[in-house]
């Protein structure tokens, strides 16, 4: 009787030290993970991994054709044009999920960028950046308590990311700031000083 109240005492401490390192496991910190730690596919359909970015500073956009903000593909290709030497890496995914606004196939996505904004930086497949169907990368992005916009989702076409050479989401930016805006240039710049 000795040895079976000894041997439940010894079992109860083991299970009680168990379940406090199991505890302490949970309330660890999220490791925090790469945002180009993901594999996208280009508008012609060819897998690119997005940690061939990494060491550059990212600004990542969600783009539509048929938008009031479409005509920031201009800003974005001479963002691209001034930046790109420098470390800069623009890259637009089309999405049709607010108002129905990239309608087009992935050939016709790439024609009116070509034809209307001679945009050469790289486009992706169309994707969803919000709700259940959002791609992981996006889930990523959104996850992150970027300023100054936060965490949270997408709200319109042409909200922007900024990537730093880590690739840490480092800013969020509204759709309604222009690529040429003073304080999105200057976290441009601020991540292109980083080391």
């Amino acid at each position: 009787m000795l040895k079976t109240l000894v041997a439940l005492v010894v079992c109860g401490a083991v299970m009680i030290q168990l379940r406090s390192e199991v505890n302490a496991e949970d309330k660890k910190a999220p490791e925090t993970s790469s945002a180009l730690n993901y594999k996208v596919k280009t508008l012609e359909g060819k897998e690119v991994e997005l940690d061939k970015f990494k060491g550059k500073v990212v600004v990542v956009v969600n783009v539509a054709s048929k938008c009031g903000l479409t005509p920031q593909y201009k800003a974005l290709q001479e963002l691209h044009e001034k930046y790109e030497e420098k470390g800069v890496a623009v890259l637009g995914f089309p999405c049709n999920q607010f108002g129905k606004q990239e309608p087009g196939t992935p050939a016709e996505i790439a024609e009116f960028c070509e034809t209307n904004y001679k945009v050469t930086f790289p486009l992706f497949e169309k994707i969803e950046v919000n709700g259940e169907g959002a791609s992981d990368f996006y889930k990523h992005l959104t996850s992150v308590d970027a300023q100054p916009k936060g965490s949270g989702k997408i709200s319109w076409n042409f909200e922007k990311f900024i990537i730093g050479r880590k690739g840490e989401v480092v800013a969020r930016f509204s759709p309604q700031t222009a690529p040429d805006d003073k304080e999105f240039l200057a976290a441009i710049e601020k991540e292109l000083s980083a080391k």
